[in-house]
């Protein structure tokens, strides 16, 4: 097993969202896959390796496996492509979300991830003003995700989170949003999920599937630049194609590769 450490969705060291990436000879348990993401300690650790001649891919928090994680993938793309200098510009991974599909281009990475849906909800939300002292314009759900439109950038980026309100919520992964008031992007966003071991993700590219259509749908645009405002800050570039697909695009930096020491979990 190699390790290595990555900041996802940024061209500048220690910006971005950092991702482990565990390249494994042969599957290990999901047991084993939480110890090392604990050991990790960041919002997601990759797990890769290959299983008749197909690379599979799976992510965990310090906590639970996850269904999708945007930084975790680009981060192993970069990876394979640069450190194990895998000649062909395109990678598959078989993961839980289907098959995604990484393509090289010069310097940047493009993710063709699933299309996220979401159904708006009109009931009034106690929780939720609480957490952000206002009214939103807007909140949509599906499955665990809540995105919440805001009137204004400020109040995204100003917001000061108490993520104990969030953890009595029903739902899980929150991401918070607002058209940009500066032209250089589209929209920006914060993402929560205290639930989940994230109290906040620095760039999230899953919450970006839904806020590709989100956004695209209220500007009438194919082609979004999307800024998540964390303390790290990161950009996404979203470009929705049809058939519910969503392509998103960013640059990684290559931070380390650890020496290990626990080649039991080899074993």
């Amino acid at each position: 097993m190699r390790v290595f450490t990555v900041d996802s969705f940024t061209d500048t060291p220690f910006k971005g969202n950092p991702a482990a990436v565990c390249v494994l000879e042969h599957e290990l348990s999901n047991e084993k896959c939480i110890h090392i993401a604990q050991e990790m300690n960041l919002s997601e650790t990759a797990f890769v390796y290959l299983d008749n001649g197909k690379y599979q891919l799976k992510w965990f928090t310090p906590t639970k496996e996850v269904d999708l994680c945007g930084h975790a993938t680009l981060a192993t793309a970069k990876i394979l492509f640069d450190k194990y200098e895998i000649k062909n510009e395109v990678l598959e991974f078989v993961t839980k979300s289907g098959v995604l599909v990484v393509r090289k281009l010069g310097d940047r990475l493009e993710m063709n991830f699933p299309l996220g849906h979401l159904t708006l909800n009109k009931e009034k939300d106690d929780i939720l003003e609480s957490f952000l002292n206002e009214k939103p314009l807007a909140i949509s759900v599906d499955k665990d995700w809540c995105i919440v439109e805001l009137v204004s950038d400020k109040s995204v980026t100003n917001l000061m989170p108490n993520l104990n309100l969030l953890l009595a919520h029903n739902k899980k992964s929150f991401v918070i949003t607002a058209k940009c008031s500066n032209d250089k992007y589209d929209f920006i966003s914060r993402f929560f999920g205290p639930a989940i071991g994230i109290d906040e993700d620095p760039v999230t590219g899953s919450a970006h599937c839904y806020l590709a259509n989100y956004w695209g749908s209220k500007l009438k645009k194919n082609r979004l630049i999307g800024y998540q405002a964390s303390i790290r800050g990161g950009v996404v570039e979203c470009e929705l194609i049809g058939n519910d697909r969503v392509l998103l695009r960013g640059d990684c930096v290559i931070m380390s590769e650890l020496l290990i020491q626990w080649d039991k979990f080899q074993k």
